[in-house]
């Protein structure tokens, strides 16, 4: 049985500027909402997705490390969160490298029902442009808290598991010009 989301929840995600998503813990993993800025990002209306595990967006990328950190992630209930840039694709097939955060949400007994997710395009993106979706997602996150708290869901993680932005775009641009290139051949 998939977990009812409260309004309350539902109400501040759909009017977050940041893409995000949320996900059940149960099964495959279906996903049970996106909001605006994540159908703005990947091209998928609401109706395309939700019910979908959100590895659609991989379609045949290889993402061998991101997958694997997230298997780790997705079977280690100790872990709280984890952060990889992956390969993705829009609805119309153009390829990006999402910064894919997740987090779990646990109900009050301590049990994760539920997965938060943010996406931010770190294929073409500027310093600022990370710094400002840095920015936003902490915010998101610390409003996000104490909504979820009064519907009895514990928000796990912080943005302490960011160690270097800059890194990650290099990585992401890296990622994108071996994407490219084996399209290209």
């Amino acid at each position: 049985m998939e977990p009812e989301l409260p309004h309350t929840l539902v109400d501040y995600l759909e009017k977050s500027r940041v893409a995000l998503a949320i996900a059940s813990a149960v099964g495959d993993l279906p996903l049970l909402m996106v909001n605006d800025s994540f159908s703005t990002l990947t091209g998928y209306a609401p109706q395309d997705v939700v019910g979908q595990n959100c590895r659609l967006l991989q379609r045949e990328a290889p993402n061998i490390e991101p997958r694997a950190r997230l298997r780790e992630f997705l079977t280690n209930d100790r872990q709280p969160n984890v952060r990889t840039p992956i390969v993705n694709f829009r609805k119309d097939g153009t390829p990006f490298v999402n910064l894919l955060y997740m987090s779990r949400l646990r109900s009050g007994d301590g049990r994760t029902n539920l997965f938060f997710a943010s996406q931010f395009d770190v294929s073409r993106s500027q310093p600022e442009m990370l710094a400002g979706y840095e920015g936003e997602l902490s915010a998101t996150l610390g409003r996000l808290a104490p909504i979820a708290s009064e519907a009895g869901i514990v928000v796990e993680g912080t943005l302490l598991t960011i160690a270097n932005s800059a890194s990650l775009v290099a990585q992401a641009k890296m990622i994108l010009a071996e994407l490219e290139a084996t399209t290209d051949a």
